[in-house]
């Protein structure tokens, strides 16, 4: 009964994630939607990342500031995004020793 119970809950679960995914696909956006859309992920990434540039030295907020400038000028160099993640981590362990 209980494998039932999280079968029909595993089903429920994935209809609302792939169904968009589905009529996505099938629909066709003007080209101003279609560039809107793929601003998206960039924005969300960075409301997730900002809030810790801003909080990784409370007392000192111009630590992220810079360190995420760095890698902002790594990613700008178009490396790997491990180099660009390493050398934040680094940027800020280097201003904070």
């Amino acid at each position: 009964m209980i494998i039932w119970m999280i079968i029909g809950m595993a089903i429920v679960t994935a209809i609302p994630r792939f169904l968009p995914v589905i009529i996505i696909n099938q629909a066709v956006f003007p080209k101003w939607v279609d560039a809107w859309l793929n601003a998206i992920p960039y924005a969300a990434l960075g409301a997730l990342i900002f809030p810790g540039i801003i909080s990784v030295k409370p007392e000192a907020p111009q630590v992220g500031i810079i360190a995420g400038l760095f890698a902002v000028f790594i990613a700008w160099l178009n490396l790997n995004i491990i180099f660009v993640v390493l050398g934040a981590i680094a940027a800020v362990f280097l201003m904070t020793i």
